[in-house]
């Protein structure tokens, strides 16, 4: 039989290890997992707050990470979901698998309003086709490049938020006319790539004029490697807005973890790491808090975003436009 004072001391040990070995994960896209990317450096940050074991599992690009949590359902391991954009909330509030996190966001600087009571938002930006500064006559629309020779690489839009967040840029700046302009573009696009890393880094080997990426991606080449050779080319008819989302997926057993983790993605530890390694706009620090050569990028005049559900609504007959342009 233990003593009183062994079983409390036993009792009291089993509880820290329990503490510590509360593992909360979640599943995010490649990029934010690797070494360069925003994870590490979140990771050892929340870590040091939660006496817990944070484990980022990268699921491809933001819309393979959705078909991914659809296809494990409730049998996923996943406590969060992160990397989701406001072109697939719709589809994945609709799975049901996405908790209400009950948490008021403060502090949020993005240029739109937000009430979401299932996802919150870490980032944000503009889609951009991005190309050297020696290219001579950059397009200034969708119809300037379809009339170029230019070659450019995109994202595949089943696979990728890049790709998917083209489709809607088009669609909602050319709406009926949208498969015209895809009809266009169909004889510059190099190739189709499953997600943003593998076509960035085609354009960088030199296999295409312009890539489909963001307006601050330039800030990347400008502030890591003291490159000014990149810019984004600002196209007259607007630029797609991308919010990109968390949420907890609601199987999960860590539900206070997970929302611990959903109020710490706001909070300056979380939020100024994203400039320098995701390389967007933070949702929640002032623009005064960037670092220098944000204020370099080049900044669109007319934004677009189209609702989450007109989203969802319009993404089969957007991605049939695209395919039958493609194909011909």
């Amino acid at each position: 039989m233990k003593s009183p004072i062994i079983a409390t001391g036993l009792a009291l040990v089993a509880s820290m290890a329990s503490a510590q070995d509360s593992v909360l994960t979640v599943y995010t896209y490649d990029s934010f997992t690797a070494e360069w990317g925003p994870g590490p450096v979140i990771e050892e940050a929340f870590e040091a707050t939660c006496d817990c074991d944070l484990q980022f599992i990268g699921a491809g690009d933001g819309a393979a990470l959705l078909s991914r949590l659809q296809l494990e359902g409730d049998r996923t391991e996943a406590d969060v979901v992160l990397g989701l954009d406001t072109n697939l909330v719709a589809q994945a509030r609709a799975s049901g698998l996405i908790a209400e996190h009950g948490i008021t966001p403060e502090g949020l600087t993005m240029p739109i309003s937000w009430d979401d009571p299932q996802f919150l938002p870490y980032d944000w930006g503009y889609f951009a086709f991005v190309h050297g500064t020696d290219l001579a006559d950059a397009p200034a629309s969708f119809r300037d490049l379809a009339a170029s020779n230019l070659r450019i690489v995109i994202q595949d839009p089943r696979s990728s938020t890049p790709g998917l967040g083209l489709l809607m840029w088009v669609k909602t700046a050319y709406g009926n006319e949208a498969g015209e302009i895809w009809e266009g573009l169909a004889d510059n696009i190099v190739t189709v790539t499953p997600g943003w890393s593998e076509a960035y880094g085609l354009y960088l080997d030199g296999e295409a004029d312009m890539v489909l990426s963001y307006t601050t991606s330039p800030a990347y080449h400008l502030i890591a490697e003291d490159d000014s050779s990149h810019t984004a080319a600002a196209f007259d008819e607007g630029h797609y807005m991308q919010v990109e989302v968390a949420g907890i997926v609601n199987t999960t057993n860590e539900m206070a973890l997970a929302r611990q983790f959903m109020e710490f993605m706001l909070t300056p530890a979380f939020q100024e790491a994203i400039p320098t390694t995701n390389w967007m706009y933070p949702a929640a620090l002032p623009a005064s808090d960037l670092p220098d050569g944000f204020d370099t990028l080049v900044m669109p005049e007319t934004p677009l975003l189209m609702p989450a559900a007109d989203a969802r609504a319009l993404r089969d007959a957007a991605l049939e436009e695209w395919l039958s342009a493609l194909s011909r």
